[in-house]
């Protein structure tokens, strides 16, 4: 088991809020240091193709103040030319590669890391070369995860979409969904890769993730945005955060 498990917050759709307006507010570069202020370990923004959120601005923002602060910055970006000329030029602490389609509402399932080798493999080692830490964004299975480290990325993010929705639907198949997770988590570990998740994840499923003992961070986002409506980001970081370390804690004992 990981000492502790980290909290990347994703600030994504405070931009997506702004840009709804066409306004300067809310600003995501604040709402990250306010992240930052109540513990969150990294921010993660995704800066997509047809940049219906995150802003080029906001990465240029976003790399300073992480920088500034001494805390990473996880930019979620497409497997293409323009997105690692824009993480090589920023140079941030990680780069996680996710799959994108414009017509899709959020990403909805993990990169095909394995039948994209010979796409993938040239880009993660351009970046890592770079001094970027990288990931790959993949659906919990155990062939993606050979996948990713034979492309040489250092960490996979499971997608826990699957998971989170079945939960909320109360599915039967939430355990079995669950059971790969777990399955994908220890294979990560057994190969040398650090692991991560994410996806969907909020107060009702995060203790069930969180206690996947090869975890080592939880990257959430939507949730956290849309309870900060309610309670503030503050206070709804700082719930996730405290259920995280329940989680951990109940594990270890």
């Amino acid at each position: 088991m990981t000492s502790s498990l980290r909290l990347g917050v994703n600030i994504d759709h405070v931009a997506t809020v702004r840009n709804a307006r066409g306004d300067g507010y809310p600003d995501p570069v604040r709402a990250a240091e306010m992240a930052l202020a109540a513990g969150a370990d990294g921010i993660t923004a995704h800066l997509r193709e047809d940049r219906r959120h995150i802003s080029d601005a906001d990465i240029d923002a976003l790399a300073v103040i992480t920088r500034r602060r001494g805390r990473p910055l996880n930019l979620e970006m497409a497997v293409t030319g323009e997105m690692e000329a824009i993480a090589l030029a920023h140079r941030p602490h990680a780069a996680c590669l996710v799959p994108e389609r414009r017509e899709e509402v959020t990403t909805e399932g993990g990169l095909d890391v394995a039948g994209g080798h010979n796409l993938i493999a040239p880009v993660v080692r351009r970046l890592a070369d770079a001094g970027i830490r990288v990931s790959c964004f993949i659906d919990a299975d155990v062939l993606q995860v050979a996948a990713a480290s034979a492309v040489g990325a250092q960490v996979v993010e499971l997608h826990t979409g699957a998971y989170c929705q079945a939960v909320r639907e109360r599915s039967r198949h939430a355990e079995a969904i669950l059971g790969r997770l777990k399955g994908a988590a220890r294979e990560g570990a057994r190969l040398g890769l650090e692991v991560h998740a994410g996806h969907g994840i909020d107060y009702e499923t995060v203790g069930a993730v969180a206690a996947i003992p090869e975890l080592a961070e939880l990257n959430i986002g939507h949730f956290l945005i849309g309870e900060a409506i309610f309670i503030g980001l503050g206070p709804a970081i700082q719930r996730m955060r405290t259920l995280m370390d329940e989680a951990r804690a109940t594990r270890a004992a």
